[in-house]
């Protein structure tokens, strides 16, 4: 039977929901255990549709909530909806005066065909040394990485120097509103008194003119949604039809697709462009692709992508039989936005459009951007650099998006740091929502000591 939404799994006799319990002591380093607890993360199928229809997160979350009770940690297991849970534990700290830190990851993932892979996606196999499977890299092999330490620290009876609050979210690859979305909306308590958090899809490694680079995610673009409405006379296939539904949305969907947004640099990004000329000795002219990838590898095409405004065609869909001709035709575009560009991306896309062509907003966030300034970020280069002292960090702007947007409105400050040491030739972007998803082992165990030397300090 489902749990009500926004009640708890915690048995009489545990402790408080969302804080800490005895810690029983003993047990195998986090270290140690990352890559078991991210290879049972992944068997388990998390496939999320962004219509519902997936097996939802609720087996993940009992599954991380039995891993922390295992060590005397009560957690909250919270649903949105039926099938669609959430994980949240607060850690007390020795200074609970002081502002407390969120760490998060998501449990879901983006679905895959298993006709594509070399490998079962949901069988979490250790092969040439990597940990294959769907979310082995977005996120379960952060989520493995958080679950690990925060075992570690209880077994220890270690407390982190201020609150942590911890965070396992449904529906991230769907935007968030099952997840983070709906945590922030019912139950901003869990998060009471946190004013910065970190996630994924930074902190990883890049070879960058040899010299070994760790990416700090400061800033993510916007997210728009949009659907085209195309509206026509509905006729027979074989008469002439000048109003033709199909027609109109294929124009709109060419122009939009192939409109090139100028270049606009954000802080963030020309931070970074500065940091690689400074490695290199060259300067790199970003609107040279070719360029790009040369210094920077497929690392390239996020880098690319965060220089300018985005707007691509993903979907289609017209008519329900070849020789009738609809009367109406539709599209979906996926448009990623810089800071304070939002409704400038939107004003553009319905003049591309052009007259006959609704454009409907499906789904919105914001854009985050930040810097490299403060005591967090600052801890964050010293534990990277405390496991890789010959390395160098540097700020990035991510294309995509993260359940960081969602922790924004509550006024918490989010970065990417999911602290990877990876080989110079690995397609780490590749892998991201890519066939063959796969994280090296070796690289899980160097994050977990990266982000257990960053709880210790931060």
């Amino acid at each position: 039977m489902s749990t009500p939404p926004g009640t708890s799994t915690s048995q009489p006799g545990a402790s408080r929901p969302g804080t800490a319990a005895s810690a029983p002591g003993g047990g195998p380093a986090a270290q140690d255990e990352v890559v078991e607890i991210a290879r049972d993360l992944i068997r388990i199928d998390t496939s999320n549709y962004g219509d519902g229809s997936g097996p939802g997160e609720r087996a993940a979350a009992e599954h991380v909530v039995g891993l922390l009770e295992e060590v005397g940690l009560s957690a909250e297991l919270l649903e949105s909806d039926p099938g669609r849970a959430s994980v949240v534990l607060r850690l007390p700290g020795e200074d609970r005066s002081r502002d407390a830190l969120v760490v998060h990851g998501h449990l879901d993932v983006v679905p895959a065909r298993a006709a594509d892979w070399s490998v079962d996606p949901f069988a979490g196999e250790v092969r040439d040394g990597c940990l294959w499977g769907r979310g082995a890299v977005d996120m379960k092999g952060m989520d493995a990485m958080i679950l690990s330490v925060v075992r570690q620290m209880t077994r220890e009876g270690r407390r982190p120097p201020r609150d942590l609050v911890v965070a396992f979210t449904a529906d991230e690859e769907a935007g968030s509103a099952k997840g983070a979305g709906f945590l922030v909306e019912t139950r901003p308590d869990l998060f009471e008194g946190a004013t910065e958090a970190i996630s994924e899809v930074g902190g990883f490694s890049l070879d960058i003119a040899g010299q070994r680079c760790y990416l700090l995610q400061t800033a993510e673009k916007g997210i728009a949604w949009v659907r085209l409405v195309a509206h026509g006379r509905a006729g027979h296939g074989s008469q002439v039809n000048d109003d033709n539904a199909v027609t109109r949305l294929a124009g709109a969907v060419a122009r939009i697709g192939a409109h090139r947004w100028p270049l606009e640099l954000r802080p963030t990004v020309r931070a970074f462009l500065e940091g690689v000329q400074d490695i290199t000795g060259e300067p790199l002219d970003p609107e040279d692709f070719d360029a790009l990838t040369a210094v920077l590898g497929t690392t390239a095409n996020w880098v690319g992508a965060t220089l300018r405004n985005t707007s691509n065609p993903t979907q289609l869909e017209a008519g329900y039989k070849h020789n009738v001709i609809p009367g109406t035709a539709t599209a979906l575009v996926d448009c990623r936005t810089l800071p304070d560009q939002g409704e400038h991306v939107l004003q553009v896309v319905r003049e591309l459009a052009g007259p006959g062509v609704d454009v409907e907003v499906l789904h919105a966030d914001t854009a985050l951007e930040t810097d490299l300034e403060g005591s967090l970020p600052d801890a964050m280069v010293a534990a990277l650099l405390a496991e890789d002292p010959g390395a160098r960090v540097l700020p990035y702007c991510l294309s995509g998006g993260t359940d960081n947007k969602a922790l924004a409105r509550l006024g918490i400050r989010g970065f990417g740091f999911a602290p990877l040491q990876l080989p110079a030739d690995l397609d780490f972007a590749g892998m991201f929502h890519g066939v063959d998803e796969r994280v090296p082992t070796e690289a899980l165990r160097f994050g977990t000591r990266v982000l257990d030397r960053l709880l210790r300090t931060c």
